[in-house]
C-alpha cells in the first residue's frame, strides 16, 4: 500500500516518484483539491514533477472536509486558533498512518523513545480537545515505558522534583513544553539541566504572553536551565508528520516531507534556497487528506535543506491563492 511504502523513502528520486503518486491518489479522490487544481489549469496528466504541483492553501482546512478517502473518519484534529476565530479541522481516517509518521519521525531524529524518560508541560493544549500534538505526546509517553513519564498541568513542583531526580540517575529526559510555561519555570525556579535533558519547546505564547523572537526565546531558556541548545518540534493541525529542530532554530524533515518557499506576492513562484517567503510542505503522511499546503509561515531554506521560522503572513491572508470561495 501506498500509505506504507511512504515510510520507506530513502533519496530524493524515491520522494519525487510517491509525491506524484499520492498527487494523483488525491487529484482522484479529494474532490474539494481535484477543483482547486483545475482553477489552476492543473489536471492529473500534466504534473510531471513537484515543482508543478498545486499546493492547498491552509486556510481550506477552517470550513472545509478535505479528505481523499472513503473511508469513515476515525478522529478530528482540531487546532487551537484565537479568541472568536475558525478552528481549522483535519479529518482522519487512519490514526496508523499518523502514527507511524510520529513514531519513525521520533526515532529518525532522536532514537529509541524507550531510553527517554517524557515530562511534558503542554497547559493550552491539554486544556481543550482534539489537539494532534497530546495525542502524539500521550502515545509516546505510553511506549516509553518509564514510570517517571507523563504530563503536568499544574505540577511545577513535582516537575522540578522528578527532574532533580532523574539528573541524579543520569536519565536520559525529553522536557517537552509550549513556550510560555517553560519560560515560567526558568523565570521561577533555579534549576540546571545537563547534556542528558533535551529541553523542546512547541512555539507560540497561546495568547498568555507577549510572542517573541525564537532566538531571544532560546537565549532566555538556554540561560535558565543551563543548556548549550533549545529543540524544536514544528507541527501543525493540517500535518501528520513533524520537523525537529536540535538548536539554532534551524529544522530538519522527515525523509517522507519536504519544505518550499513560495514568493510572497506570487503564490505559484518557487524561490530559491536562501531567500524569504511563504512556506510550503509536502507531506506524504497526509495520503488520506491533501500532502500539498501552503502553510501561513514565513521562513527561508537553506543550501543542506534546513528550514528556519521568520514569522508569519500579516491577517494569515496567502495573497495568490484566493481562487476559491471558503
Amino acid at each position: 500500500m501506498l500509505s506504507e511504502t511512504i515510510f520507506t523513502i530513502k533519496n530524493e528520486q524515491d520522494f519525487e516518484n510517491f509525491a506524484i503518486q499520492v498527487f494523483e491518489h488525491q487529484y482522484i479522490n479529494n474532490s474539494f483539491y481535484q477543483r482547486f487544481c483545475n482553477l489552476l489549469g492543473v489536471t492529473k496528466t500534466s504534473i510531471k514533477n513537484t515543482d508543478s504541483i498545486p499546493y492547498l492553501p491552509i486556510s481550506f482546512f477552517k470550513q472545509n472536509k478535505i479528505t481523499s478517502s472513503p473511508v469513515s473518519i476515525q478522529q478530528v484534529f482540531t487546532s487551537s486558533g484565537t479568541t472568536g476565530s475558525i478552528p481549522s479541522k483535519h479529518y482522519i481516517t487512519d490514526l496508523h498512518i499518523y502514527e507511524k509518521s510520529f513514531r519513525d519521525g521520533f526515532r529518525f531524529f532522536y532514537g529509541n523513545i524507550t531510553e527517554y524518560t517524557i515530562l511534558a508541560l503542554l497547559p493550552s493544549y491539554l486544556e481543550r480537545e482534539g489537539s494532534s500534538l497530546i495525542y502524539m505526546t500521550e502515545t509516546l509517553i505510553k511506549e516509553s515505558k518509564q514510570p517517571k513519564s507523563g504530563f503536568y498541568l499544574n505540577e511545577i513542583e513535582i516537575l522540578i522534583d522528578t527532574l532533580q531526580q532523574l539528573l541524579k540517575e543520569r536519565k536520559k529526559v525529553l522536557l517537552i513544553g509550549v513556550s510560555f510555561a517553560l519560560l515560567n519555570i526558568v523565570e521561577n525556579y533555579k534549576i540546571k539541566l545537563n547534556d542528558n535533558v533535551i529541553v523542546m519547546e512547541t512555539g507560540g505564547m497561546k495568547g498568555r504572553r507577549k510572542e517573541m523572537i525564537r532566538s531571544e526565546l532560546h537565549q532566555i531558556l538556554k540561560n535558565g536551565f543551563g543548556v548549550s541548545q533549545i529543540h524544536s518540534e514544528y507541527g501543525m493541525t493540517e500535518l501528520l508528520s513533524q520537523a525537529y529542530s536540535k538548536g539554532n532554530g534551524l529544522f530538519y524533515c522527515p525523509p517522507w516531507m519536504k519544505v518550499s518557499i513560495r514568493d510572497p506576492e506570487d503564490a505559484l513562484t518557487t524561490l530559491p534556497k536562501s531567500k524569504t517567503g511563504g512556506i510550503n510542505i509536502i507531506d506524504l503522511a497526509n495520503i488520506n487528506s491533501c500532502s500539498f499546503i501552503a502553510t501561513q509561515d514565513l521562513g527561508k531554506l537553506h543550501k543542506d535543506d534546513s528550514f528556519e521560522i521568520l514569522g508569519r503572513f500579516d491577517h494569515s491572508d496567502i495573497r495568490g491563492c484566493n481562487l476559491m470561495a471558503l
